[in-house]
């Protein structure tokens, strides 16, 4: 029988340091997923996945039940990952067809694997375009597949505001790059 996510919390707070390890190989992957998601960039994804667990353990005390643990960690995230685009600033327009962008053995590269990269480029550099607000509430509903009130839980904002944040992420796309179809 596996221990809920709840378990492990009631036993962090009473200093079960093995059940934290738990509760964060048990999220990590999901958490890394989203942070990419939010910042383009898998060492950035990382550090915040990091800082996410980190600032739980912190708060573990004052979690209490109202939402999941794992919409508790993805709220932390979105937190911290706006926190480092505003710290940062990341704008970045990368090109994979630039030579200097691209590795030098290229050549062993498939068309496949070329053109995913360059898909998943093409979709960072539209995210990146978005101010946070709208970016996140794009990535979770469309990259994570979350409901809008997973969204509005994860957010903590209503319902509506996702509702209006998700037609105005899809229609500053649409403005700035008319092949986008929502």
């Amino acid at each position: 029988m596996q221990i809920t996510d709840t378990q492990l919390v009631d036993r962090i707070k009473i200093g079960d340091k093995l059940a934290f390890q738990a509760l964060a190989s048990r999220h990590a992957d999901r958490l890394f997923g989203l942070a990419y998601a939010l910042l383009g960039s898998s060492s950035d994804a990382e550090d915040i996945v990091q800082e996410t667990m980190l600032a739980a353990l912190n708060g573990m005390r004052s979690f209490e039940g109202r939402s999941s643990v794992g919409t508790w960690l993805r709220s932390i995230l979105v937190f911290q990952s706006s926190k480092l685009r505003r710290s940062k600033r990341i704008r970045r327009s990368v090109s994979l067809s630039e030579s200097e962008g691209l590795p030098h053995d290229v050549a062993l590269w498939d068309e496949s694997a070329i053109s995913a990269a360059q898909s998943r480029m093409d979709v960072m550099e539209m995210l990146d375009v978005l101010p946070d607000e709208y970016r996140q509430v794009l990535v979770l509903r469309e990259l994570q597949q979350m409901s809008y009130e997973q969204i509005a839980q994860t957010l903590q904002v209503p319902l509506g505001t996702v509702e209006s944040r998700l037609f105005r992420a899809r229609q500053m796309l649409k403005q700035k790059y008319s092949t986008y179809a929502s």
